[in-house]
């Protein structure tokens, strides 16, 4: 479940991209913006999941809106992820959980048995106020990205 309800502002963040560029709310002002949230670089899913948005970017840039992949992977893991994978999307480290945490998206899983904190995947679409538009709080991969693009043009 995210914290935050549509019309309520994107909590305050700063986070490295990959190439160790801070990103704020406060500089995405002024465009509607995209956070996806993911659990870890390079495994299958979340793989497919960047490449799709990745192959989406330009339509998202033509309609005006910033997409952003959040996990809390390492600088470094992501530029790895980043040049492996060819993707063009940027991704923000968040590693101790400043911005997951609060949207309540660091989360107890289980698999196989095990119980383990982790991230929950979700999307988020803010408008260029940055108030929340729409949530998708459990995301599945196939076809998501596509998805939020539709709801980012509506907001065009």
């Amino acid at each position: 479940m995210v914290a935050i309800a549509a019309g309520q502002d994107c909590p305050d963040f700063s986070l490295p991209d990959a190439d160790g560029k801070l990103v704020t709310p406060g500089a995405l002002r002024g465009q509607p913006f995209v956070l996806y949230f993911y659990p870890k670089n390079d495994t299958p899913g979340c793989t497919v999941e960047a490449l799709d948005f990745s192959a989406l970017l330009p339509e998202f840039t033509r309609a005006g809106v910033a997409v952003y992949g959040v996990s809390p992977d390492p600088v470094a893991s992501h530029c790895k992820f980043r040049d492996k994978r060819g993707l063009t999307v940027p991704l923000l480290s968040d590693e101790e959980h400043r911005l997951i945490a609060p949207l309540g998206l660091w989360v107890e899983k289980q698999t196989f048995g095990v119980r383990k904190m982790g991230v929950q995947r979700a999307t988020l679409l803010f408008d260029a106020q940055g108030k929340l538009v729409k949530a998708w709080p459990k995301v599945s991969v196939q076809g998501h990205a596509a998805e939020v693009l539709e709801a980012a043009r509506a907001l065009a």
